[in-house]
């Protein structure tokens, strides 16, 4: 029986369209986070700024969805789910408008960083919810595991849209685009059945600010690690008591986001409504589904961040090749979410997302062995086949996995709570990659050239000011360049280079070795994941 509390919409068996639609608005959120990255420098020169500044702006797209989702997941419960989405893809469209015709850094960021930014943050929680409300529950597994493998797949393939307008037409017209397919979305959207409740919960606002501090502080101190160092400040990086400002701001995020926990307590107490219920953060399978998000964007953003830097600069590949050599993650990617569910409607959750976290440890440990200055499609297609298997199998599952560990009706906090460990994960996952990388390049680059007589110490020098100013790569041209300046021999050149390779190398290898380390470390956490479907009996 529907409580008296609540007004529903008679909730369908739920429609093709309406799952392609959620999975278009989540194939949208998650293209912004890799379409521009091969387009930095295009961009950068056409809103006459610095490749800093643009980096500076994919960064504040990730702090705002950081610091919005759980509020955005709260503004669904209070004006429903359906409103907040299709309010979200006006904001979202806004933005991309903005960006499109931006000519300078200043609209570029409140369009691409802010309007977007707040866009998502309305949209992502909404998709999740709306899932909920528009199919039952034996059909959510492959639902999810669709809109799930969507936002994978935009980000596995931004790179090749990317390349492509950047090649041929023009990095707006991605943003262009973008506001079309909004245009599209909103058309379907009305298929779309709702569950809006009657009540109107008080808002929280010192929690919303609390929460949104904590998450943005510790975000930001996490994506100014490449930069800034984690620990020992890089040179010129602000510190306190020697200690990387980093380590600092991800202390006070933490901080805040205790005293948000603890306000939030104080609430219940009171019996007022909370911004999100202490109570589910002590649900075992709605923590261990977060959890297994958690490493899952971990794992995913950073093999992201490291096989399009192997396949372009080690490999020499152009954004295009290296987007159609990514192709067979996103294959097999879909393949397993969309099968899974399909074939194994009864699987246990627990035994596929433990498939699914060997299949990612696999994956990376065959790509470090795979990893060479010859290797050809053939020898990385099958690690990256077991990747992107390995993330459509935790997609088919952990979607249904947390929201049916709560009632329908906290479906819109749990989205929240979803997308700002995935947004957490990401942000992690690419530092650790990065600065791991970057370290085990630079030591063995430099333990390569300091060591060789041959080599000029001006080429030294130009190495180690370059390698610690945080350039990820030093590449064969600009090594070149400076060899050629120093005036080195042929011996010495070749010496360089090969050292050069070789770091690269090296680099990667210790990128994916921390990606491998991570996926060994979630399956200690696997035990929470339920080992029946949800709406199904146990054993």
């Amino acid at each position: 029986m529907t409580p008296p509390t609540a007004r529903r919409a008679e909730r369908p068996a739920g429609t093709l369209s309406v799952l392609l639609t959620l999975a278009a608005g989540q194939f949208l959120m998650a293209l912004d986070s890799s379409v521009m990255n091969v387009s930095i420098a295009t961009v950068a020169e056409d809103v006459d700024t610095t490749i800093t500044g643009i980096q500076g702006a994919i960064t504040a797209y990730t702090l705002v969805m950081a610091m919005l989702m759980i509020p955005g997941g709260k503004v669904g419960t209070l004006i429903g789910r359906k409103r907040a989405f299709m309010i979200g893809c006006c904001v979202y469209a806004a933005g991309s408008l903005t960006t499109a015709l931006a000519p300078n850094l200043p609209l570029l960021l409140f369009g691409w960083s802010f309007l977007e930014g707040v866009g998502a943050a309305l949209i992502m929680p909404a998709i999740v919810a709306l899932v909920a409300g528009n199919f039952p529950t034996e059909r959510r597994p492959m639902a999810y595991g669709v809109v799930a493998a969507a936002g994978a797949v935009a980000i596995a393939l931004g790179p090749l849209i990317g390349g492509i307008a950047t090649t041929y037409f023009s990095w707006r017209w991605v943003f262009a685009g973008e506001v079309l397919l909004v245009l599209v979305i909103l058309v379907f959207a009305r298929r779309i059945a709702d569950a809006v409740s009657e009540e109107r919960p008080r808002v929280d606002y010192l929690g919303a600010l609390l929460c949104a501090a904590g998450l943005g502080v510790f975000v930001y101190g996490v994506l100014r690690s490449d930069e800034w160092g984690w620990v020992r400040p890089k040179t010129d990086a602000p510190a306190w008591l020697g200690v990387s400002l980093v380590v600092w701001l991800m202390l006070a995020g933490l901080l805040l986001i205790w005293l948000f926990l603890r306000w939030e307590g104080r609430l219940v107490a009171r019996h007022r409504e909370p911004l999100v219920h202490p109570d589910m953060l002590r649900n075992r399978q709605l923590t261990g589904g977060l959890t297994m998000f958690f490493f899952q964007y971990l794992v995913q953003m950073g093999v992201f961040f490291v096989v399009p830097l192997y396949l372009s600069v080690a490999l020499g590949l152009s954004a295009l090749r290296t987007g159609v050599w990514i192709l067979p993650l996103s294959v097999t990617l879909l393949a397993a979410a969309l099968l899974i569910p399909r074939l194994f409607p009864d699987a246990s959750p627990r035994r596929v997302v433990r498939i699914g976290v060997f299949a990612l440890l696999a994956g990376a440990v065959v790509l470090m062995a795979a990893l060479d200055a010859d290797a050809g499609a053939e020898i990385v297609t099958v690690p990256l086949l077991l990747v992107g298997f390995g993330m459509g199998a935790l997609a088919s599952q952990l979607g249904a996995v947390t929201v049916s560990a709560v009632p329908d009706r906290q479906s819109a906090e749990v989205g929240g709570l979803q997308n700002s460990v995935t947004n957490l994960g990401a942000s992690i996952g690419t530092a650790l990659a990065g600065s791991l990388m970057i370290g085990a390049l630079t030591s063995s680059f430099l333990a390569g050239i300091e060591q060789n007589p041959d080599v000029p110490a001006e080429v030294k020098e130009k190495a180690v000011v370059e390698l610690a100013s945080g350039v990820p790569f030093l590449s064969d041209e600009q090594l070149t360049t400076a060899l050629n300046e120093a005036g080195a021999s042929p011996q010495a050149s070749a010496a360089a280079l090969d050292a050069n390779a070789e770091a690269r190398l090296d680099g990667l290898r210790a990128a994916l070795a921390i990606l491998a380390a991570a996926s060994v470390v979630a399956l200690f956490f696997t035990s929470r994941i339920p080992t029946t479907q949800p709406g199904r009996p146990g054993p």
